[in-house]
């Protein structure tokens, strides 16, 4: 049986009693020790948080998977709940993360990551969470030793002992305490004769940057010690193998059921957990995913942040040679341009107007091999030779990626970009023949415009449409291109807010709640003249707030039925129906109350207008000597009526 082969682990006046476990850190958590063989091995779980609930039943998996191969035990490399909560809702976490944990046929052995410890909620203790992780999951350091070989885990996230303050990205945060090194100094003299030392800690902190410099006092110290073999760390959510220095070999863990931003298991994005074996002087590392087995060593940091950067950036440019008649016929030739931001080529394989039987392109489909750093120049025949506006939509290019890696392919995940075609130059000048207004349903509807026409220069400007709400419930977007930068209106349960950011922070003015009242055509107007931001609703000032400074400016598009998000997509959708939308560069309104216009007319200080009453194909047209036509996302829709 193997609990016959497990040692308890007993705390004894704040101490672990036992010789094979080591730390002078206080903790109640009884630590089972592994069986004591010859030869053995243990796995490695990476982060388990960020992800969706599904991550948790990712977790079982890995906890199903290791006890098939049956090793000594587990190591962790933190972030084992989501914390940043406080005390109840924490220990609820702990309590699930252990139930899976617990199923586990060998030892387990947690390592603390930021999400563990971070304290979010009131009564903030100042060590945050450190006291609960202590008392349920064991000390914030120790150490011990199975089959001659020695197991170091650190703490990389005491931040500044007086104050509390905690943060994994600034480099005066990212130190240990002089007690940490006192108390590593005496592990590693004590593991001087061991044929192993494996060190464990959260954060990859050999990487510097906002991890500081810190971590050359500690690999100083076990380069010296001749004896440590690898060191493991987790935090980034994807995998990196970072070379062996000085005879210790760098590993970055992906995730164990945390969130994976991309998925391409070949370059480091999966779930998974290490195998590591240990015979003799021989150490093995192995990843496991669903169903494989990698090579963490070839996903090497260059490699990792090469295909890292080719998925983020690849993305056709200079689209030109397209242009769409006054009737919605085009024939002509579409020239587009790939750069390769990676070291490494890749192959490319275009195919246009995927699922579109309007358009017809030919070739139908071509392949190209771009060379690291290198460009390619793509060029198709189109025409849509359908006619009018009423089924008119943008066309899709389909791009399939292959990284050719050092004797390796890898399929990376298939785009599908909008080949973005520009509107008949005629779109202007087409007048409405009723009045009418857009409707939105609250889930993917929004109107985009450029970013070049929206960035206005420092000075004053005037932002206001017409709004009718069917509900304010929750944080919704109304005109926005607001990320922590320019300016925009939101309406959330029934209030209004418009903020500037200037200079470093924003300057903001909100309603009371249920200011604005469903089903009711109200008007809304910020206004920034320069010296104070101002909120108008139906004419009368809602809000005021002394502000100056110069705006901060951003390259992402402006919504109008949506906020925008810091990749340029829409999102927090409003829920209604908008008329009359018009974007200024002059403070239109001042004083206590003005009546506002049901019909807004262009003049010199105009930038956009839209007058919301008739969608022409996927475009609103601007009035405005700007022309910068708004793109419809969703299923936005023209009503006929007037408000």
């Amino acid at each position: 049986m193997r609990s016959s082969l497990l040692a308890l682990i007993v705390c004894c006046s704040g101490l672990f009693a036992q010789s094979h476990v080591h730390t002078d850190r206080p903790g109640k958590q009884l630590i089972q020790l592994p069986k004591r063989d010859d030869a053995f091995g243990f796995v490695i779980f990476g982060d388990r948080t960020g992800g969706r609930p599904s991550g948790l039943k990712i977790l079982e998996q890995a906890v199903t998977d290791t006890n098939l191969l049956d090793p000594d035990f587990v190591m962790t490399v933190g972030d084992l709940i989501e914390g940043y909560n406080a005390d109840d809702a924490w220990l609820a976490q702990m309590r699930e993360f252990k139930g899976y944990m617990d199923a586990l046929e060998m030892p387990w052995f947690p390592v603390a990551g930021n999400h563990d410890i971070y304290y979010r909620g009131q009564g903030k203790p100042l060590h945050h969470h450190e006291d609960n992780y202590e008392t349920h999951f064991g000390p914030l350091w120790y150490a011990f030793e199975h089959r001659k070989c020695w197991f170091v885990v650190l703490y990389s996230d005491e931040g500044d002992r007086r104050t509390g303050a905690k943060a994994f990205n600034q480099p005066a945060l990212q130190k240990m305490s002089p007690e940490q090194f006192a108390w590593l100094d005496k592990i590693l003299n004590q593991a001087k004769g061991a044929p192993h030392v494996f060190v464990f800690l959260h954060h990859p902190r050999w990487l510097g940057g906002g991890y500081g410099g810190d971590w050359e006092q500690v690999h100083e110290r076990l380069a010296k010690n001749g004896n440590v073999s690898a060191v493991f760390a987790g935090h980034i959510h994807r995998m990196r193998y970072d070379g062996k220095r000085d005879g210790i070999e760098y590993f970055a863990l992906a995730t164990t059921g945390g969130v994976l931003h991309k998925e391409i298991p070949q370059a480091g994005w999966l779930h998974h957990f290490n195998v590591v074996t240990v015979r003799g002087k021989d150490v093995s590392v192995a990843t496991v995913p669903v169903g494989a087995v990698l090579d963490p060593r070839k996903i090497t940091g260059e490699m990792s942040e090469d295909v890292d950067v080719i998925v983020r950036k690849l993305a056709p440019r200079d689209l030109r040679g397209v242009a769409v008649s006054a009737e919605g016929v085009v024939d002509g030739l579409l020239r587009m341009r790939f750069d390769n931001p990676g070291k490494r080529p890749i192959e490319l394989t275009l195919t246009p107007g995927v699922g579109d039987d309007a358009w017809a392109f030919s070739p139908d489909h071509t392949h190209v091999v771009v060379d690291g750093g290198e460009s390619a120049n793509v060029t198709f025949s189109v025409g849509r030779r359908a006619a009018g506006f009423e089924r008119f939509r943008f066309p899709k290019l389909q791009v399939d990626c292959d990284y050719l890696g050092e004797g390796v392919r890898i399929s990376l995940p298939t785009k599908a970009v909008t080949i973005d075609v520009p509107p008949p130059a005629s779109l202007g000048q087409v007048a409405a023949t009723e009045p009418g207004y857009m409707t939105f349903d609250g889930r993917g509807d929004a109107l985009r415009l450029p970013s070049a026409a929206t960035s206005l220069p420092d000075g004053p400007i005037t932002v206001e449409a017409w709004i009718r709400g069917r509900s304010y419930a929750g944080r919704r977007g109304l005109l926005a291109k607001t990320e922590n930068s320019e300016y925009g209106i939101f309406v959330s349960d029934g209030a209004a807010n418009f903020s500037v950011y200037l200079d470093e922070s924003y300057r903001a003015v909100d309603t009371p709640k249920d200011t604005l009242k469903p089903n009711q055509w109200h008007h809304v107007a910020g206004v920034f003249d320069g010296t104070a931001v101002r909120l108008y609703v139906d004419g009368k000032l809602a809000g005021e707030r002394a502000a100056s400074g110069k705006r901060k400016r951003n390259k992402l598009p402006f919504y109008v039925g949506a906020d925008v998000a810091a990749n340029g997509r829409a999102t927090s959708y409003f829920d209604g129906d908008i008329d009359e939308f018009r974007l200024s560069r002059v403070a239109r309104y001042a004083g206590e109350k003005f009546e506002p216009a049901r019909r807004f007319e262009p003049d010199v200080d105009t930038v956009v207008l839209l007058h919301m009453d008739r969608r022409i194909g996927p475009w609103i047209a601007d009035r405005s000597a700007t022309g910068a036509h708004a793109h419809c996302e969703g299923d936005v829709r023209a009503v006929v009526g007037s408000k």
